[in-house]
């Protein structure tokens, strides 16, 4: 596999909330991004706990003996729930921490497919023969407005609302994750990134990166530059695999 990534403040924030996790051992594919919200440095603490919390328990399932396809989707919601109940009762406790929440998508990449884990509106894309399409569906209020016909994709860029998510990992109780399989061989590139890219660029200018880059981390360089180029008005985190 041919890895990439990059994370970068931006040209507007004080500090990055975005956090990734990349794994030691290629023969344990798991891949992570969160861009965390709230007060203060809250939100950087929510989406490091999420990466920490996420990949320690899914990590721990893998080293089990009975690991297979069936339950692999079963672990991934378990583990994302584990983070989800911690970084809630955290931001009950403790008054700095307060609201604080994150987005998480997370991917494993097993023999057969490519599995997915998602809550939030950093997004997750396959790149195949010249075409890039996007597997996560943004839980956000416009991706609401636009699937009730309320407003247009290209209205959704501009709206003063688009920042709202309707879904993440701490704000409250119970959360609700989707999870998918997809085959391998549908896959040639998988791309992980927060909306500090995705609302700077459009995905003609997301494809046409990946097609000219060299590799994977100059990819994920240059989709990070073209960001701040363009205004780079939240954190940016760009994660990609080549398979």
């Amino acid at each position: 596999m041919d890895i990439g990534v990059k994370t970068d403040t931006g040209r507007i924030r004080d500090n990055n909330q975005d956090a990734y996790y990349l794994p030691s051992d290629k023969n344990v594919p798991l891949f992570i991004i969160a861009d965390g919200m709230g007060g203060h440095k809250a939100g950087e603490i929510a989406s490091s706990l999420a990466i920490d919390l996420i990949s320690e328990n899914f990590n721990k399932f893998l080293d089990m003996e009975n690991v297979n396809e069936e339950n692999i989707k079963e672990n991934i919601l378990k583990s994302i729930n584990k983070a989800n109940e911690k970084i809630y009762k955290k931001a009950m406790k403790e008054e700095d921490c307060s609201g604080m929440g994150t987005t998480v998508t997370l991917a494993y990449i097993s023999n057969k497919n490519l599995y997915i884990g998602h809550v939030g509106d950093s997004r997750a894309y396959a790149f195949k023969d010249g075409n890039l399409l996007q597997i996560t569906e943004d839980h956000s209020l416009v991706e609401e407005l636009i699937k009730n016909g309320s407003i247009s994709k290209e209205e959704a860029k501009y709206h003063p609302q688009r920042n709202i998510i309707t879904r993440a990992v701490g704000t409250s109780k119970n959360i609700e994750v989707d999870i998918m399989a997809l085959s391998k061989k549908t896959v040639e590139i998988l791309l992980l990134c927060t909306d500090g890219l995705t609302s700077m660029l459009d995905d003609d200018e997301i494809k046409n990166t990946l097609i000219n880059s060299e590799n994977m981390q100059l990819a994920c360089e240059d989709l990070v530059k073209l960001s701040n180029d363009k205004g780079g008005y939240d954190n940016i985190t760009v994660l990609a695999i080549k398979l």
